[in-house]
């Protein structure tokens, strides 16, 4: 599984032919493909290149396995 940095995953923010990244608890989904996601984009609250633990654990209506359809593509460095 590839490690990133957050700056390394900021870079994939789906804009100007970008794949589409966020994180969640340590792991890195691609959104690219996801129809909720548009031009690096979620519904006019969230963007791609960014670590959405905390807004999805305090903000999300939806529940974490919302990305379980979204292919995992590596991890957060330690």
């Amino acid at each position: 599984m590839q490690e990133f940095t957050l700056e390394e995953v900021s870079k994939y923010n789906g804009r100007d032919g970008q794949r589409a990244y966020v994180v969640y608890s340590g792991k890195v989904y691609d959104v690219t493909d996801s129809d909720f996601w548009d031009d690096g984009e979620h519904m006019g609250l969230h963007e791609a290149g960014e670590d959405l633990t905390e807004s999805m654990d305090l903000e999300a209506p939806h529940e974490s396995d919302a990305l379980d359809n979204c292919p995992l593509v590596g991890a957060i460095k330690k």
